[in-house]
């Protein structure tokens, strides 16, 4: 009776056991349940967010396509407009001195009169009055602008807004090169302009004349002058 007792004990606890074995197996598989779908959706809503975000940088850059286009449409056309704008921009080019220019203007030629000594000037002559100066220079510049000039050169050094012209010992400086006599002095502009500014009477070729300093004087077709060589700050 005893162990039929401990038999049926036995029993009833293995069914217990199992029972509770199988209510927490269905717990976890339940649970693992409601995990995957949570990770699923999150992934789901993720990825969606991504490819909004892709559509819209697309869409963002589809857009900058077409106005880069339209850029290069606008730039290569031959509209009036855009070749009055490009004339424009070579004109300012070639007035700061960043491009090279050509075309009708004048050309004086300067040197120092090496015939001339402290022997034979006369003793209340000064041998320096036979020499060109960095005045002389900055004075025939402003005169050459004064009759419109477009483009001045001193030995190819481009006269932009910002040159100087200083005295260094011996030679001059201009642009910050060492420039020595002769000079060739180059301006782009009316001939008849420039010349009637420059051979007036009383100005400065006529005293420069008086003294042998002018080589020559010519109208000049075709001038050239060349870009500023420097940094345009």
């Amino acid at each position: 009776m005893k162990k039929k007792n401990i038999a049926i004990s036995l029993g009833v606890m293995c069914f217990a056991l199992t029972i509770a074995i199988v209510i927490q197996y269905k717990t976890i598989s339940d649970a693992n349940k409601v995990t995957g779908s949570n990770v699923n959706s999150e992934l789901k809503t993720e990825v969606l967010r991504w490819k909004e975000r892709y559509e819209e940088i697309y869409q963002d850059l589809d857009q900058l396509e077409k106005i880069l286009e339209e850029k290069r449409k606008l730039a290569t056309s031959n509209d009036d407009k855009s070749i009055e704008l490009q004339n424009e921009l070579r004109t300012l080019n070639a007035l700061i001195g960043t491009i090279d220019v050509s075309g009708e203007g004048v050309i004086v030629n300067l040197a120092d009169n090496s015939s001339v000594t402290n022997q034979t000037i006369g003793i209340f002559d000064n041998i320096s009055n036979y020499l060109i100066h960095d005045t002389d220079l900055i004075m025939l510049v402003n005169e050459l602008k004064n009759a419109g000039a477009e483009a001045i050169s001193i030995n190819d050094e481009r006269i932009i807004s910002t040159t100087s012209i200083t005295c260094d010992g011996t030679v001059i400086l201009i642009n910050g090169n060492k420039i020595s006599s002769p000079f060739t002095i180059k301006a782009i502009g009316s001939p008849a302009l420039i010349l009637g500014a420059i051979q007036r009477t009383g100005g400065l070729l006529e005293e420069l004349y008086a003294y042998g300093l002018v080589s020559s004087v010519s109208q000049e077709e075709n001038v050239t002058i060349y870009k500023y060589s420097g940094v345009i700050e």
